[in-house]
């Protein structure tokens, strides 16, 4: 609207309703771009913000040195004193628009996930900051010979031959600058989606180098719905401003008190430091906060309500979330109470391969207790399956896979955790996810069996070293289990899940190790998962319903019971609802009493 204004000015009859339409039409236009990522059309970013800046500077140069030079003596910080003693309350006041002056800033650091730190810092202190100096005080300039220009400022200061270029500049600046802040705000909500603080949203990557370009469809058609809605009920940019003035110094507040924690905790400052920065920065802050405050009733309110109805969501999905984390790993079923049952389970075990989607990377999640005591019957082959994304753009097939074993060999229990890409195709065909798996799980089968007769190798090695250095003790330490040691000690890699050994387990093998043939056990479990296999597999999951218990006290019960639930209706489905065939599911419906 800032940039589309000047043409109220230079067209006859361009007036309020012809900007709101003008307006509105080019916000729709810039929120139906975005699916398309910034990579498409950000080539032009630079050479148009380069140009920007230096035409602001150039205008503002030319501004102060034709109408009066002498606002340079703004430097001098004595004015400010005289500017509040002469002026009193109506000063302080007009700390709210001096904010505006700054507004965007901020806007920079939040999208770091298409600059670097270093850059950001570079720009401001060489190029945004000395260009909007030099633009302010030419528009002062220009004011002390046209002070009735006030409200106009921008455009009249601009040379008249210079006008259209200016405009088009203008446009092209504005619309650049809502971009920046339309991918500041898919960043800070997917950061947000990442810690467990806001529903779970579908997140597009648009970027294969770049892992914070971005695309949210329901964030990015929100904005656009409530940005049309702004522009037409205030049809006024001095309304918007006063909304964004506060907007800016809640931002400054929040990040101060934020880097004071840092410095506090993380950094572990000096003390006196720590409490400098807040005294300093925030005492500065809350000057210009109770100024913009002031403007509460002409448009300030909508940044509060927002950030009020945000805050609410935020917390009452968080709240919700971690009570039913801690409900699922307290409700885990424990190994001896499975140990009890038997490897039956307490029930027939058939053929087939069960699938049992859960969030939980240790432990056995109590839904599979609630299909054993719902089904007759259970699976010969039981795989719990975790999905987790990992911060890089795809992980290779060969590495998707991370298997660990459930209870003793005779269960046929296993657990995989299944490592996504942000640019992996999640939806594949599930065909192709059931022959994946079963290719990692037969690769771990066979890993483990050579596994264990490597290490029987070696101890019986170890032993019968021990009984040649018992006759021979001038031979020990020298030659025998040392050399033996060596391969297991450097090829050998287990992580934390319990994963299989490393390729180059398999080529360290001694030639002594049990082959396939020669090992009874394997062949059984192969050949059962064979059987498994060919009987097919089934989708194992859980319908979860999260309820406050009933002593819990009424507003629990009211964010729980209603504004949690509704969350969760409403957001986007688990990982594994997305590509799971209907014909092939079960599903357990479980009530989480938290």
């Amino acid at each position: 609207m800032s940039a589309v204004s000047g043409l109220q000015g230079e067209i006859h009859g361009f007036g309020e309703s012809a900007l709101v339409i003008v307006s509105i039409i080019i916000l729709v236009a810039l929120f139906s771009i975005q699916r398309f990522g910034t990579g498409k059309v950000g080539f032009m970013f630079a050479p148009v913000l380069a140009l920007w800046f230096f035409s602001l500077g150039s205008i503002g140069l030319y501004n102060l040195v034709k109408y009066d030079i002498s606002v340079v003596r703004a430097f001098n910080p004595i004015y400010i004193y005289l500017f509040f003693k002469k002026n009193g309350k109506d000063a302080w006041s007009a700390l709210g628009g001096c904010v505006l002056c700054i507004t965007g800033a901020e806007a920079m650091f939040a999208d770091l996930g298409h600059f670097s730190v270093k850059a950001i810092q570079i720009a401001f202190t060489l190029v945004v900051f000395p260009c909007l100096l030099l633009a302010y005080m030419g528009q002062a300039a220009y004011l002390m010979k046209y002070p009735d220009s006030a409200n106009r400022i921008f455009y009249d200061s601009v040379p008249d031959s210079l006008f259209w270029p200016v405009f088009v500049l203008a446009a092209l600046a504005a619309m650049i600058a809502s971009q920046a802040m339309i991918s500041a705000t898919f960043s800070c909500i997917k950061q947000a989606m990442a810690l467990g603080c806001f529903p779970r949203l579908k997140i597009i990557h648009t970027s294969r180098k770049r892992m914070g370009q971005i695309y949210i469809p329901v964030i990015n058609w929100f904005l656009m719905i409530m940005c049309v809605v702004v522009v037409s009920i205030f049809q006024s940019t001095t309304d918007i401003a006063n909304a964004y003035g506060i907007a800016e110094v809640g931002v400054m507040l929040v990040s101060s008190t934020l880097v004071t924690i840092v410095m506090l905790l993380i950094w572990q400052t000096n003390l006196l430091l720590v409490l400098c920065f807040p005294l300093v920065f925030g005492s500065v802050e809350l000057l210009y906060m109770s100024a913009v405050l002031s403007k509460i009733a002409e448009g300030g309110w909508l940044p509060l309500a927002f950030a009020s109805v945000f805050l609410c969501v935020m917390y009452i999905w968080n709240y919700g979330s971690v009570l039913k984390y801690r409900s699922e790993v307290r409700e885990k079923i424990s190994m001896d109470f499975l140990l009890d049952l038997g490897s039956t389970l307490g029930t027939v075990r058939v053929p087939g391969i069960g699938l049992l989607y859960n969030e939980l990377v240790q432990g056995i999640p109590s839904i599979f207790g609630q299909f054993l005591l719902s089904l007759p019957a259970i699976h010969s082959t039981i795989v719990f399956v975790c999905i987790k994304y990992v911060p890089v753009p795809m992980v290779r097939l060969e590495e998707r896979f991370l298997f660990r074993r459930v209870g003793p060999k005779d269960y046929h229990m296993f657990r995989c955790v299944t490592r996504y890409g942000y640019k992996d195709v999640r939806k594949e065909d599930h065909h192709v996810f059931e022959q994946l798996l079963v290719a990692s799980l037969e690769k771990f089968l066979r890993k483990e069996a050579q596994d264990l007769a490597l290490e029987r190798n070696l101890l019986e090695s170890d032993l019968d070293s021990v009984s040649v250095a018992s006759r021979d003790p001038e031979a020990s330490g020298s030659y025998g289990t040392e050399e033996l040691k060596i391969p297991l000690m450097h090829e050998r890699r287990f992580d934390e899940s319990g994963t299989s050994a490393s390729e180059e387990t398999t080529s360290a093998l001694p030639s002594s190790v049990m082959a396939l043939d020669e090992d009874p056990s394997l062949e059984y479990e192969l050949s059962a998962l064979r059987e498994a296999i060919d009987s097919g597999f089934t989708y194992l999951l859980a319908h979860g319903d999260v309820r406050a218990k009933k002593k819990s006290f009424f507003l629990k019960k009211l964010v729980i019971n209603y504004f949690y639930a509704f969350l969760r209706r409403n957001c986007r489905a688990g990982a594994a609802n997305m590509s799971v065939p209907h014909m092939n599911i079960l599903q357990v419906g479980m009530t989480y009493m938290v």
